[in-house]
Parts: structure tokens; C-alpha cells; sequence
């Protein structure tokens, strides 16, 4: 697993101690003799000393790397491993980060991705009525009143159908209609995949030039996962990252689960991110309030902002290897058993 804690440097330098007696001679100089060398000078005040920088440098802000905008599909195949969940935690950070985001739920008659924001009460206009000259585009984006630089556009209302002439070239269309705007053209749009492999599929990936495969550590979701990026490469997109979910720990180290190492290890994709398995997902989902939102973080959250940055910068991390913990012996194990 990833550690979240920063580096640590010299520890000279980043503890001081509160508990130090003082220096009676530094407040009274005349009671020290004269014979022996002067008291040291006190230690400065830990304000004074230099700040822990983490390993992703929250200090500055990321560079954005390639042409805007960049067009990324979050996708997976298999149903309910966090693709949507991924879209709206990644989709906010990159606001937050200073980005402008377009988020397009494109799961047809499912959309959810309006829930989790707790935007559901305000998506009047969709896709739909933008391409039947109903309304127009700008009337369709959501804009979140949290941060205003991240914007929801769904393609359809729930249980409705899309007509016969929706499909790849429309969505590029849309695509291309961002770009025009006179807002300026944002810098990253997020497509929310639905998952199988079918029209939807299809529809969703074709204006994407960057793809993020969310998976969780189970041979179903890889078998799927596998599939899918195999798909991805025969449609022309080659930069495919990783976020695997739903991690833990304590299974990985008692070998009930496949690490994350042996998970990039079969589908030999790049990392982008590592989330673990959190209670609070349940409830963010529940409140319409994302987990990157949280005050204080939880480790999910932060694992999000830690991917969100990544992709920034067109990065990506190294897995390492959790030790696995020794097998408790049994009653027969001083005879061998």
C-alpha cells in the first residue's frame, strides 16, 4: 500500500521540545561563573522551523500537462466498483485544485453522478433538449455552488431513452461545443462511463483521448477491467491509468485479497491511485457531499486528491508490497501440523 503520512527528514529539525527546563543562568547571567563556557542559546520557537513538505508538494500548485481541454472517460466494465464515486471526488478536487471541470454523466436512463454532488434538484435541461434546440448549452451545465469552476451536464433524465441518432458523433459534437463556448474552454471534461461494453459504452469513449479504468482487487472485476482496456487500445486511446478501490489492508496481509501489486501486475496498466476501503463513501453518497469535501479528511478523500494530482500532471505512482502476515498455528503444530 501507499503511505499517506509525508517524508520524514532530519529529526533535529522538526521536533522541538515543550518540555525543556529553562535556563535559570540565561535568565540570571550573574549567577554563572565565570570560568566555565557560556549556556548554549535557547532553542528557537517551532515556528521558526522549516515545514514538512509532503511527497506531492501542497505547497505549489500542479502543472497542467497537455492540450486542453482534456477529454477523460472514468470506465470499468463491471458495475459498482466506484465509477461514479471516482468522477465526482476526482471531478471536485480538480476544481479545487484551481481547474475548470465539465463533469457528463453519460450512463443513459441511470445517471447518478447528479446525486452524489447533491445537484439532482437543479438539472432542469439535459443533452437531449440542448440537440432538440429545446434549450441551450449553457442552460444545461449545472453549475455547483461550492465551486464554481466544476459543472454538471447530463445527457438524458432518469428512466427516459435517447433517440435513434444519439451516439458517438453527437457526443463529439458536445464535446466540440464546450470547446466554443464563451466562457473559455475548461480544462479537463470528465465522462462518467456507464458500465458493460454495449452502445453506452461506445457512445462514451469516443471523444476521449485519456481513459481512468477503476477497478477493485477481485478476479471479476479484472476479468472485466481486462476486457475493457483491450477495448480502450482498439479505439485508439493509449493513455489508460489505474485507480484501484475498495482496498484493505488487513485482507491483503492475511491473503484474502490481491494487493495492488499483483493487480497492476495483471493488467500491466499505470497507477494512478490506491483508494481504501472507507465507511464514509456510504455516507457522502447519502448527504450529496463528496468525500474530498470533508472536514477533517478521511484517508479515502485524500487518496482521491493524491489521483486528482496525478492526473494533473500526467503521472502516476508505484505500488509496493504488503508484507503478509505469518498464519496462526493450530494445537497439532508441535507435531507438524
Amino acid at each position: 500500500m501507499v503511505s499517506l503520512q509525508p517524508p520524514l527528514t532530519n529529526s533535529n529539525t522538526l521536533f522541538y521540545s515543550t518540555l525543556t527546563p529553562p535556563n535559570p543562568f540565561h535568565y540570571f547571567p550573574n549567577l554563572y561563573p565565570k570560568t566555565l563556557n557560556p549556556p548554549p542559546p535557547p532553542l528557537k520557537p517551532p515556528h521558526s522551523l522549516p515545514k514538512i513538505q509532503s511527497i506531492l508538494q501542497y505547497n505549489r500548485k500542479p502543472q497542467l500537462a497537455g492540450d486542453t481541454p482534456r477529454v477523460v472517460v472514468i470506465t470499468s466494465g463491471k458495475g459498482g466498483v466506484g465509477k461514479t464515486t471516482t468522477t465526482a471526488n476526482v471531478g471536485l478536487s480538480l476544481a479545487r485544485l484551481g481547474f475548470s471541470v465539465v463533469a457528463i454523466d453519460a450512463d443513459v436512463g441511470l445517471r447518478n453522478l447528479d446525486l452524489l454532488l447533491g445537484l439532482e434538484n437543479r438539472v432542469n435541461y439535459t443533452v437531449v433538449e440542448v440537440l432538440n434546440g429545446d434549450c441551450r448549452l449553457d442552460q444545461a451545465l449545472v453549475r455547483d455552488k461550492r465551486w464554481s469552476n466544476f459543472e454538471l451536464l447530463c445527457i438524458s433524465k432518469p428512466r427516459s431513452k435517447l433517440p435513434l441518432g444519439f451516439g458517438g458523433k453527437a457526443l463529439i459534437w458536445l464535446v466540440d461545443a464546450l470547446k466554443d463556448r464563451e466562457e473559455g474552454v475548461p480544462d479537463f471534461i470528465l465522462i462518467d462511463c456507464p458500465a458493460g461494453i454495449d452502445a453506452g459504452f461506445i457512445t462514451a469513449i469516443t471523444p476521449a483521448n485519456e481513459a481512468v479504468l477503476v477497478t477493485t482487487p477481485d478476479i471479476t472485476s479484472l476479468r472485466d477491467a481486462d476486457r475493457v482496456t483491450g477495448l480502450l487500445e482498439c479505439d485508439g486511446i493509449r493513455d489508460i491509468k489505474m485507480i484501484v478501490n475498495r482496498v484493505r489492508t488487513d485482507m491483503i496481509k492475511g491473503e484474502d485479497m490481491m494487493s495492488v501489486l499483483d493487480v497492476q501486475e495483471m493488467l500491466g496498466l499505470a497507477l494512478l491511485g490506491v483508494i481504501p476501503e472507507d465507511s464514509e463513501v456510504i455516507r457522502s453518497t447519502n448527504r450529496g457531499y463528496p468525500l474530498v469535501l470533508n472536514k477533517p479528511p478521511t484517508l479515502a478523500g485524500l487518496a482521491f486528491e493524491q489521483a486528482a494530482w496525478r492526473l494533473v500532471e500526467q503521472d502516476s505512482m508505484k505500488a509496493v508490497m504488503v508484507e503478509e502476515e505469518p498464519k496462526k498455528r493450530g494445537w497439532f503444530s508441535f507435531f507438524g501440523g
